[in-house]
């Protein structure tokens, strides 16, 4: 008995559906991150500051990049520079992919961190660092957005005062969505792990 004319168009048809739905189901699965997924559980990458060269920007400024967030001050003693030192390496072992990166520094200490401050500090570091600014009330906002905290201590006989701050690392991808929470003691593996599949423009969420 002679094969039917319409039986080969039909499996390919029915071929190519499949490949389709496999492609589909791919695309769609949920990418392999080794920190904290945040992923639908923080907002966008959403603010109005002032950039270590004085120009205004917002988080839109930063779409096309991965953003790593993070609250700090150029007086704190510790946990900040060493924070900052630590990204500078993950940046270094992203080689050529950590251009499409940015480190975004948020003073928490508006009194004392002016552009040109930040600007200094943060370029010591790393130049795909970003230092941010703004009032007061612009970084509070900030900081409940994304459910951070920060506290200014009393003053020392001398007026120097330190400010105690969450430190945790946000990352967006390069459509603004929040995807990833580190904290400074994370695994340094993990998070080039993570940076390098949010950096991947195949890669999917």
């Amino acid at each position: 008995m002679k094969p039917r004319h319409w039986l080969r168009p039909a499996l390919l048809l029915l071929l190519l559906a499949t490949g389709v739905l496999l492609g589909g189901c791919h695309r769609g699965e949920p990418l392999p991150l080794r920190l904290t997924n945040i992923s639908g559980h923080m907002p966008d990458l959403d603010f109005k500051l002032t950039d270590d060269n004085g120009k205004a920007v917002t988080g839109a400024d930063y779409h096309g990049k991965v953003v790593l967030l993070y609250f700090g001050y150029t007086h704190c003693p510790d946990v900040c520079p060493l924070t900052l030192a630590q990204l500078h390496v993950v940046m270094q072992r992203l080689g050529p992919l950590a251009d499409g990166a940015r480190i975004l520094f948020v003073s928490v200490d508006p009194a004392r961190d002016t552009p040109a401050i930040m600007h200094g500090y943060v370029n010591a570091f790393d130049k795909r660092a970003v230092g941010l600014v703004g009032d007061a009330r612009s970084v509070e906002a900030l900081s409940k957005r994304y459910r951070s905290a920060f506290t200014r201590e009393p003053s020392a006989a001398d007026g120097s005062y330190e400010v105690s701050h969450s430190s945790a690392i946000y990352v967006f991808d390069r459509d603004g969505r929040a995807r990833v929470l580190a904290t400074p003691s994370a695994s340094q593996d993990d998070l080039v792990h993570d940076l390098h599949l949010l950096l991947d423009t195949g890669a999917t969420s």
